[in-house]
């Protein structure tokens, strides 16, 4: 689900094409969140030194959606909406560098006090399944949590919903997967043979949710599937074909348009300036793959729990949001799937040069030069996780 709301945050490579859509900030602004009140967002992203964080959630929600896709919502076998899908984007500057790290719905985590839309307050919880934390108090309570255990300032947050991800994919034109065997899923209702596909609508979201017929089975394979997902879909958005195409890019900035005033989308207050929205998607347009990273949160499960408790890995997560923060370039030596859910194909080919002008109204939000020498850091084994200039394949269950 993440995948394509982080697509949000890229629709306004158009410039003006998408500007004209985004004018619209009242609108946005009706049913978003605040995040932090007493914090004053910087007028551009430029001004915020060091770079951001954004977070991107995927929740389970049953409002709005259609129950022959969904048929456990004819049920109400789960009220309440819960963060199915958390991921952490972190973009940095001089040079420009992106690390998405995604954390397991069901590890273990301190959730700290918050209050519900329906103004009911939860006090804070230790050792408490992060997926609750959206069911407390919704996008604003999971950033909290994400920021109490990471120890990150999160600037922008977005979520989304299950029409959401099959609206932004179909405008989107697809994404295409890679399968290492046949795959066949009576969860999710997903069938796929060995090979390559071209996945959109509710395709596409059975592809981000499935878990059961992939890899050991766990969220924990799941996990690596969505970072396929969203690598691939990195590589089509930063492809000529894309960029250069004004009707693509009006199509997903009124599809995410969309999906905010339908409800199926919801903001922080900071991500409703158009401006910042562009900013932050030039941001993101010319980082080299090698330099665009996705890992899991490194976690293990509790002795003799088998799969029952997972917990988080605090020696290693310290070393992963060091070298975040000091915005090292990240050499990755675990493995690419804590699940065993993907493995490397091959090696992707850079973008072709891009002809199309820059659209950011600021040019400190335009990637810098990479150096010509730099210091890599290599991250504790126990992290795993590959790059966009990785082609992975989903591996069937054994």
């Amino acid at each position: 689900m993440l995948a394509v709301a982080f697509a949000v945050v890229v629709v306004s490579l158009g410039g003006i094409t998408a500007f004209s859509v985004w004018d619209a900030t009242t609108a946005l602004g009706d049913n978003a969140v605040e995040l932090h009140p007493d914090e004053v967002i910087p007028p551009s992203l430029g001004a915020i030194e060091g770079g951001v964080d954004l977070l991107v959630v995927g929740t389970d929600s049953c409002e709005g959606q259609d129950v022959a896709l969904f048929p456990r919502c004819a049920n109400n076998d789960s009220p309440g909406e819960r963060n199915d899908v958390t991921m952490l984007v972190h973009i940095t500057d001089n040079p420009r560098r992106v690390t998405v790290v995604s954390f397991p719905r069901d590890m273990l985590v301190r959730i700290p006090a918050c209050q519900g839309a329906d103004g009911k307050q939860y006090a804070a919880s230790n050792a408490t399944m992060l997926n609750v934390s959206y069911f407390r108090g919704g996008l604003a309570c999971t950033a909290q949590t994400i920021e109490e255990l990471t120890g990150e300032d999160i600037e922008f947050a977005a979520a989304t919903r299950w029409t959401g991800v099959i609206n932004m994919s179909d405008a989107i034109g697809g994404v295409d997967v890679c399968v290492a065997g046949d795959i066949s899923d009576g969860n999710t209702g997903l069938n796929l043979t060995a090979g390559h596909h071209t996945l959109q609508g509710a395709q596409a979201l059975q592809f981000l949710r499935i878990r059961h017929g992939i890899g050991d089975g766990s969220d924990l394979g799941r996990i690596s599937n969505q970072q396929q997902f969203m690598s691939s879909m990195v590589r089509k958005l930063q492809s000529e074909s894309v960029l250069a195409d004004p009707t693509v890019l009006f199509r997903l900035a009124t599809t995410a348009m969309s999906q905010v005033t339908s409800g199926q989308l919801v903001l922080s207050q900071s991500l409703t300036s158009p401006t910042l929205m562009v900013q932050i998607a030039m941001a993101l347009k010319d980082v080299a793959y090698k330099d665009i990273v996705f890992v899991q949160y490194p976690t293990y499960y509790r002795p003799g729990n088998g799969r029952s408790d997972l917990l988080p890995v605090t020696a290693a997560a310290e070393a992963l949001m060091q070298a975040m923060h000091d915005n090292q370039a990240i050499t990755l030596t675990g493995e690419t799937s804590q699940g065993y859910g993907v493995e490397v194909e091959g090696e992707a080919a850079p973008p072709a040069p891009s002809s199309t002008p820059s659209a950011t109204p600021d040019a400190a939000a335009t990637p810098s030069a990479t150096p010509a020498a730099e210091e890599r850091v290599e991250l504790p084994d126990s992290i795993a996780g590959t790059t966009a200039a990785q082609v992975t394949c989903t591996v069937p269950q054994r």
